[in-house]
């Protein structure tokens, strides 16, 4: 954990530079020292079935998630989310200047007992830097 996902509308898919906007997720989170490298993932669903407000104009929407392990406390959760969205809007700011395109975020915690995993990325990673 984490995994950052991004729900995104056909119409933008090749002016939002989503593996950019993957590297700089992956430096922010990791430079964060609240998640280790080896679980972070981001990852894109591209939305062909949308529909936004009136339906009338050449709408765009990103709707971004980061489900995150239980444990951490809400001061750390919410400065991680914080830092994570002025990366997200400086990435889209000149797309969002260009044409109407709605931003969205939200971290969820996964619950505690309810989410299992098996990885073995960390030792790799590991094995890698000594």
């Amino acid at each position: 954990m984490p995994h950052f996902i991004a729900e995104i509308t056909d119409n933008i898919e090749q002016q939002a530079d989503l593996p950019g906007l993957f590297e700089k997720v992956h430096a922010t989170l990791g430079a964060s020292g609240v998640f280790p490298l080896g679980g972070i993932r981001s990852r894109a669903v591209r939305l062909d079935t949308w529909r936004m407000a009136d339906g009338k104009h050449d709408y765009a929407f990103v709707h971004m998630t980061l489900k995150v392990g239980h444990g951490r406390d809400l001061e750390t959760r919410t400065q991680v989310a914080e830092q994570l969205f002025a990366v997200i809007t400086e990435h889209f700011a000149a797309l969002q200047a260009e044409r109407l395109l709605a931003l969205s975020f939200e971290m969820i915690e996964l619950h505690p007992q309810l989410n299992f995993k098996q990885n073995n990325v960390h030792a790799f990673l590991k094995n890698q830097a000594g």
